[in-house]
């Protein structure tokens, strides 16, 4: 049986049910919008990841589908060309939805979590030189500030 394993670094795009900890660009545009009050957790938030579109993640698994190769693990993420760190993200969010967001700084960092996460999707793309990310991080911006419009 063709199976493979994806291991995704920040996936997001439009209606992503994002919770504080989990999917962190939707659920800032989410604190933006509405008005909550968020929460920067360690580093001074210039903790950075990549993040790639479901969409991309959907055509990453067509691409497989259609050359599978068993037991295969990949990363999948968008590395250095989608990645953001908090402190851009909200500056960011910022200026989509001219409105600043309320938050504070808590010192210490989540237990487990990275300063720095960027994906290397080096073997994935040499198995799948056909496949690359179709959504910038602008058009993901734009793409979650504008399902709150809706």
């Amino acid at each position: 049986m063709p199976t493979v394993c994806l291991r995704g670094g920040c996936l997001t795009g439009p209606n992503h049910a994002a919770a504080e900890l989990h999917g962190f660009l939707a659920f800032l545009a989410y604190a933006v919008r509405t008005g909550l009050r968020y929460q920067v957790v360690g580093y001074k938030g210039k903790q950075a990841r990549d993040n790639l579109h479901a969409f991309d993640v959907c055509t990453a698994i067509m691409a497989f589908a259609e050359r599978p190769r068993p037991a295969a693990v990949y990363n999948l993420g968008e590395e250095r060309g989608n990645s953001v760190s908090m402190l851009e993200a909200i500056e960011r969010f910022e200026s989509v939805f001219g409105r600043k967001l309320t938050w504070e700084y808590m010192d210490e960092p989540m237990r487990d979590d990275h300063i720095c996460y960027i994906s290397d999707t080096r073997r994935f793309r040499g198995d799948y030189p056909g496949w690359s990310p179709s959504k910038s991080l602008d058009a993901i911006f734009e793409e979650l500030a504008d399902q709150g419009r809706a």
